[in-house]
């Protein structure tokens, strides 16, 4: 038997993204996993340079399409695992969301895939009494969760966190002055900080490695809860002479609104993004979970804020 043939077979759906590509980077970096594992690049566009450049690194390149239910048989066929992840903002559309992710799941399902990773969110009408009713990006991948635990999929719910690379040039910039690190919530809320590129592999990994363990669980991915009075402290402390100057603002609604829209996003997306943030506040971004357990199965250093900061492209050129 080949080497290729000993492996499983782990697909990987965006392994041109962020997670996807951080869960291809930390299997095939660790020689145990890599020995373990080979991994299935599944995308739609299998001649982009991204995916190119994972065929180099020993990724078989799968086209498939979450619309397309035939493609997904097809691209599953013999997969052991599958890292499944969708992109709501691409659409714009909760149906959308769930369709797709429903029809990985129908999918692998049919595959007889042993362990499926679903990244999944709250439920946050749920989790509020409805009182939050407008983050479908949060509901729409709880409910495809809930799906994949009704057919009887052996799966593990990863949970990622608030991107880290979300808060360069839009929550803390200095467009009008200082750094000042400015949302709409109190400056002690606390906010999970995740690395999504660096640190989406390390839980994964840790996923895969303990199957037994974390089947039926969440693991929530996410380095610690920083508030943002200490998101710009810390911000501060890696770039003191640059960084001087700002401190955490909490914003009226009203303007976090107008900045978004801004953006160009219609006035449902600007109610979806504030009671986003509003969420952490009032009843915590995973509910007010410990972040213990879901560390346990991670067997290297997550990304720490600080850390981020030292190596972000955006404050490459201050000190």
């Amino acid at each position: 038997m080949s080497d290729s043939q000993s492996k499983q077979i782990l697909a990987v759906f965006g392994a041109t993204g962020k997670q996807g590509g951080s869960v291809v980077k930390s299997i095939l970096g660790d020689p145990k996993t890599a020995s373990q594992f080979s991994i299935r690049a599944i995308t739609r566009d299998t001649s982009k340079p991204a995916a190119q450049e994972l065929t180099k690194l020993g990724c078989e390149c799968v086209t498939a399409d979450a619309d397309d239910k035939e493609s997904l048989r097809s691209a599953l066929q013999g997969a052991y695992a599958v890292y499944a992840v969708t992109n709501f903002w691409e659409r714009m559309s909760a149906d959308a969301e769930i369709r797709q992710g429903k029809n990985i799941a129908d999918a692998a399902k049919e595959a007889g895939v042993q362990h499926y990773i679903w990244s999944s969110l709250l439920n946050v009408t749920e989790l509020s009494g409805g009182k939050l009713s407008k983050v479908a990006h949060f509901d729409a991948k709880a409910k495809v969760e809930e799906y994949i635990r009704s057919i009887g999929l052996p799966a593990t719910f990863f949970l990622p966190g608030f991107y880290m690379s979300n808060i360069p040039g839009q929550s803390l910039n200095n467009f009008q002055g200082p750094y000042n690190f400015a949302l709409p919530i109190s400056t002690k809320s606390p906010i999970p900080l995740f690395d999504a590129d660096e640190d989406t592999g390390k839980f994964v990994k840790g996923i895969l490695s303990n199957r037994e363990k974390v089947l039926g669980a969440r693991i929530y991915g996410a380095t610690d809860y920083y508030t943002p009075e200490q998101i710009i402290a810390d911000f501060q402390a890696v770039k003191p002479k640059d960084g001087q100057g700002g401190v955490a603002v909490q914003l009226p609604e009203a303007v976090f609104k107008n900045i978004i829209a801004g953006n160009g996003l219609p006035e449902q997306f600007q109610d979806e993004l504030l009671e986003n943030m509003l969420l952490m506040p009032q009843f915590g971004y995973y509910g007010g979970a410990d972040l213990k357990e879901s560390h346990s199965i991670v067997d290297e250093p997550l990304t720490t804020w600080k850390d981020f900061v030292a190596k972000s492209p955006a404050w490459a050129d201050l000190h």
